[in-house]
């Protein structure tokens, strides 16, 4: 509003000094120079809603002097038009072309920034990636090392040396896997899927029965989708790892079954033979947990009456 009263003066002051123009002295020729600055400026700093009425006002004016007195209103409407309405039109053409060169910049810096978000994203999923691959291969087989060590530890054949040896062995291992665990906490960003190696879960079980393992797949059905593919796999292998480091030398019983809606999957195993190395909490069943919930279905883990037992239910259609 102020802004507009602002250019009101400014008009009015054009219009008046148009009058008499006969013999204009110098000041109101000067006031000519003030009024086309005044102008300028206030359209290059001072926008106004008001500016359409403003100038229809000082139209009126114009028209009704020249009603009055033609060649006053000629002299009224020029002086009007060259040193207020078209200074001004200059000035807001300038604030125009200033707005539309800061919106360019912030295009500019918005689109970088979004360039840097989009490349950081790419870094964390490599992270997540890396941090996965460590997790589900070389967690595993850290699991499988204890679990031959804890094999040795109790063959009745090898000396006490032996088997102590085998027993420092086996919890090195299992310090092995707590330092790996929190090298992946610090890589990982979040849970993130990953591409497992096509290996089947009748290929997992098969993979750690060789290395000593006291397990059996009951049954095996297609899990169906690809993405439910790769959450068995990872439960079934996290399970195995599991009990390889709490629960060494126990018997463990794979199951899974597939109907036309869901995909169940159960692992249970029993009790330990070998005393189990203590350690920090892992993360991996938590991780599950949510990675599983994500597609729809659940994961439930405990002790059993037993041992301890996971089992899962997921969609099996997931793509």
């Amino acid at each position: 509003m102020r802004n507009g009263l602002l250019l009101l003066v400014i008009a009015a002051a054009a219009l008046a000094n148009g009058i008499d123009t006969d013999g204009l002295p110098m000041w109101r020729q000067l006031l000519y120079a003030g009024i086309a600055v005044a102008a300028y400026l206030h359209g290059r700093r001072l926008p106004t809603r008001l500016h359409l009425a403003v100038w229809a006002v000082a139209a009126a004016v114009a028209a009704a002097v020249a009603v009055w007195d033609w060649s006053e209103g000629t002299a009224v409407a020029g002086g009007a038009t060259l040193f207020a309405l078209l200074p001004w039109l200059a000035g807001r053409y300038r604030h125009q072309q200033a707005r539309l060169v800061e919106a360019g910049r912030a295009e500019i810096d918005r689109l970088e920034t979004e360039q840097r978000f989009i490349a950081e994203q790419a870094r964390l999923r490599e992270r997540n990636r890396i941090a996965a691959d460590m997790h589900d291969s070389l967690g595993h087989e850290l699991a499988l090392i204890a679990l031959r060590a804890g094999a040795l530890e109790l063959s009745p054949e090898l000396p006490p040396p032996a088997r102590t040896a085998a027993a420092e062995l086996r919890a090195a291992a299992v310090t092995a896997t707590d330092r790996l665990r929190g090298t992946i906490g610090l890589l990982r960003d979040g849970p993130t899927p990953r591409t497992p190696a096509d290996e089947t879960v009748t290929a997992l079980v098969e993979r750690a029965a060789a290395a000593g393992m006291d397990v059996t797949l009951r049954r095996s059905d297609p899990p169906g989708g690809e993405l439910t593919s790769r959450a068995v796999h990872r439960i079934v292998q996290e399970s195995l790892t599991n009990a390889a480091r709490h629960a060494p030398g126990s018997r463990i019983i794979v199951d899974v079954t597939r109907d036309a809606d869901r995909t169940e999957v159960t692992v249970h195993n029993t009790p330990g033979d070998a005393p189990a190395t203590r350690t920090s909490g892992g993360t991996g069943l938590a991780g599950l947990t949510e990675r599983v919930h994500l597609l729809g279905g659940s994961l439930r883990y405990g002790p059993a009456p037993d041992g301890f037992t996971v089992a899962a239910s997921l969609p099996a259609v997931t793509a």
